[in-house]
């Protein structure tokens, strides 16, 4: 954190008195300031250095990780990379997968829902691959299945479309891309369990997030309807669905705000009710 310049007197702010050594009074708190911020760094790193041992594998390229929590510096790094830049480090990080053969590995595929999703709230059982790319659409994600298609995940959780919609794909080429995604999952991991999870909701006029004004052309009416859609393709082809749509929504079907940062992104909690709903799922 960088140390607040101390400002040039006006007409209106007087200059600090010093003390009789010569050092201004304003200078003493600068430096009791970042004497104290060091000090709660240092507790932080303390912490987290010895806490519970227990933690969730995960694989990535060296200068990444794999599912950075919002806002953190490795999420923003990430941010700064081009699209093919990122799908080459996913298909690195698969391919890594793919020779270590892990036990009980669990791939996370989708958008920045995705993405973010923290690697202490993923479920401990697993080893877990992310594989979300911030933007990504159905059509995106299809093209790049075969990146972990070597892999053998014990369980693949899908959760893809909201990006579609508002880029203002229509509802019948998202479900294209949906049966395209789900039956080629299956043909290739035939002994592995498909999770489709549903589109969420958005938090409407409610929401801050910058493309708002895209968000209301989306009525959840609508992504309802494509969640509905969504499930029944699902069912038809041996993949779970887990519905995550009421869980996060409100009485007008919009996304409750408590759980957002933006409207349209998940907060901490957020991850804790989806994290809840992965653990005690029902087929």
């Amino acid at each position: 954190m960088p140390t607040p310049v101390k400002s040039k007197p006006t007409a209106h702010q007087p200059e600090a008195k010093t003390s009789n050594t010569g050092i201004s009074v304003w200078t003493l708190i600068l430096l009791f300031t970042n004497i104290l911020l060091l000090a709660i760094i240092v507790t932080l790193f303390w912490r987290q250095a010895n806490s519970n041992p227990e933690s969730i594998q995960t694989y990535s390229q060296p200068e990444t990780q794999l599912n950075p929590t919002p806002n953190s510096s490795n999420l923003g790094k990430r941010h700064q990379l081009s699209y093919q830049k990122w799908l080459e480090i996913l298909q690195q990080e698969a391919d890594v997968i793919a020779a270590k053969n892990p036990p009980n590995l669990a791939i996370i595929a989708g958008d920045s829902l995705s993405l973010w999703f923290p690697n202490d709230l993923l479920p401990h059982t697993n080893t877990w691959l992310n594989q979300g790319i911030s933007g990504e659409t159905s059509a995106g994600l299809f093209k790049r299945l075969h990146f972990f298609a070597k892999t053998q995940p014990q369980t693949i959780w899908v959760m893809i479309g909201i990006n579609d919609l508002i880029r203002g794909k229509s509802d019948r080429e998202i479900i294209q891309n949906y049966q395209k995604i789900i039956t080629n999952l299956r043909r290739t991991h035939p002994q592995t369990e498909i999770i489709v999870q549903s589109i969420l909701p958005h938090a409407g006029k409610a929401a801050t997030w910058e493309g708002r004004d895209k968000l209301l052309k989306i009525p959840n009416t609508r992504i309802q309807q494509l969640n509905t859609q969504i499930q029944a393709f699902a069912t038809k082809n041996n993949a779970i669905f887990l519905n995550l749509y009421p869980l996060f929504s409100d009485s007008q079907g919009n996304l409750l705000p408590e759980l957002s940062t933006d409207g349209l992104h998940l907060n901490r909690q957020g991850y804790l009710v989806w994290r809840s709903a992965m653990l005690f799922r029902r087929p």
